[in-house]
């Protein structure tokens, strides 16, 4: 399954649109609209925005009273957002969610979608989130569930673990996966200044037209593309063939879907 294209040649934020947001997050991004649906006016913000694929599904199914604002850490990313059509109503702007620049009481609404597992100070990027909400404000918080619960995935990081057995890369249990526990998000929610906080188990398609896009997107889209170059320089391609021949073992060489977990958390100030 090697070829020349093996490692994806486009940008970091090219790839990660391509490849992880039909896979992983777009789904998501539909349900955390539909939950925002009650929201007619006012002023909603998204940290760790990314491309914007969140931002632009809120951007189609948000009425115009509603101002959006997106914000990453990244300045890449949210450049390659800003070329989006779909974006041209929502305000983007580089920022750190654990210093947000923007007054108390500001929004309506806190998005963020897949991005606190990544917080270096889980509790800090909460607390700002209430800092910036107006009384009675709610944030919508999208964690990943366990990785058992998330096979695709778990896969691609069991093919991981064949390939480099004296040393497997755990950037994905660790990470986006290692987060899960209601009990410590309940409490850090808490403590970050939030009253009422609902936590909703969400199980949704996973879907990619073949096991290679899911491959790349997986191992060349995310944070675990570093571990893999650590353990071989020159290793990607051969990595990547890996999860795709594991995957393809699994769900076959056409299209392919499983099931995917996250909690959508909804935390009121």
């Amino acid at each position: 399954m090697a070829g020349t294209d093996t490692v994806f040649t486009g940008s970091i934020p090219a790839l990660y649109d391509r490849y992880l947001g039909p896979l992983l997050f777009e789904p998501y991004a539909l349900e955390t609209a539909a939950r925002l649906a009650d929201l007619k006016a006012g002023a909603l913000l998204e940290t760790a925005a990314g491309t914007g694929i969140v931002t632009q599904t809120l951007a189609e199914r948000l009425p115009a009273a509603v101002e959006i604002v997106a914000t990453d850490l990244n300045q890449a990313m949210i450049d390659f957002a800003g070329t989006k059509p779909g974006l041209a109503r929502a305000r983007l702007r580089q920022a750190d969610a654990l210093a947000l620049p923007f007054e108390d009481g500001s929004f309506d609404a806190v998005v963020c979608q897949f991005g606190t597992m990544f917080f270096p100070d889980r509790i800090q990027g909460y607390r700002e989130a209430c800092r910036v909400l107006r009384p009675g404000g709610r944030a919508m918080i999208v964690i990943w569930g366990s990785l058992a619960d998330n096979p695709m995935t778990r896969c691609v990081v069991d093919a991981m673990a064949v390939r480099f057995p004296a040393d497997p890369p755990r950037f994905l249990a660790r990470t986006p996966h290692g987060h899960f526990d209601q009990k410590i998000i309940r409490s850090e929610l808490a403590e970050a200044g939030f009253g009422d906080v609902t936590v909703d188990v969400v199980t949704l398609p996973s879907r990619a037209p073949s096991p290679r896009d899911a491959a790349i997107g997986l191992c060349q889209g995310t944070p675990m593309r570093g571990e893999i170059e650590a353990r071989a320089p020159q290793g990607l391609a051969a990595a990547t063939d890996a999860a795709t021949e594991a995957l393809a073992r699994v769900y076959g060489q056409g299209p392919i879907e499983a099931p995917m977990q996250a909690l959508l958390v909804v935390a009121r100030k």
